[in-house]
């Protein structure tokens, strides 16, 4: 039985979202504010947080922020904002992924399951990957395409470890610019549309209608195997 935190302060959504959940097999807890949250987060060992962004003490960006310093547990923000800066603001504080209000059950429910087979395959990333005729060995920083090797230069290498190591996963594009290029780099993205290119010609079977190298616009890259 997976097990899910969901975070609200509406009381009626938190029962609804609680029954609903309940009654589909997961084991739910509730908060109903960030401190709670954080603390169930600590105590609950969910295998996924479903967390909305308003809450009345902390913003849901504090509470994905406290929970990352210590867990990577997958979060789905659940959220009556719809701008597109919301979505990118909590996929880079480090959601993985974002679902606006209304939703369908159905819906969310999928992207629950989605997220913790995710969050397990996450926790035990393989170092060897092979998927479509690539073969991604990122302990020895080598790839092979249809048994040929592929020659990477060290930040297409890079950026291709943190999406392979978060494969499915979406990647903010601050994130990954902070990862491979450093700290001092956030807004450079016009980077990744270069570097994204590159990888696709190089690993992609078809680098115009890629498969595996994802764009999200104005969010951010994912691979998916």
């Amino acid at each position: 039985m997976s097990r899910v935190l969901v975070v609200d302060d509406e009381p009626g959504l938190r029962r609804a979202l609680s029954i609903n959940l309940s009654a589909r097999g997961w084991d739910v807890t509730v908060a109903a504010d960030g401190a709670a949250a954080l603390e169930a987060a600590a105590t609950a060992h969910p295998d996924v947080v479903l967390l909305d962004l308003g809450l009345p003490d902390l913003d849901g960006l504090e509470v994905i922020a406290g929970i990352r310093g210590w867990s990577p547990v997958p979060i789905i923000v659940l959220t009556a904002r719809t701008a597109s800066a919301d979505a990118v603001d909590a996929l880079d504080a480090g959601a993985d992924d974002y679902v606006t209000k209304p939703f369908a059950m159905d819906v969310l429910l999928a992207r629950l399951r989605a997220a913790v087979r995710r969050g397990a395959a996450h926790d035990s990333a393989p170092e060897v990957l092979d998927v479509d005729g690539l073969h991604i060995d990122l302990a020895r920083r080598t790839v092979t395409r249809d048994g040929e090797p592929v020659r990477l230069t060290p930040t297409e290498w890079n950026l291709l470890q943190v999406l392979v190591t978060n494969a499915g996963r979406l990647v903010g594009q601050t994130q990954l610019l902070k990862e491979v290029w450093g700290p001092g780099y956030g807004r450079e993205t016009n980077y990744l549309r270069v570097y994204v290119a590159q990888l696709r010609r190089k690993l992609e079977k078809v680098p115009g209608a890629p498969v595996h190298l994802i764009t999200e616009p104005g969010m951010g890259y994912r691979f998916e195997l």
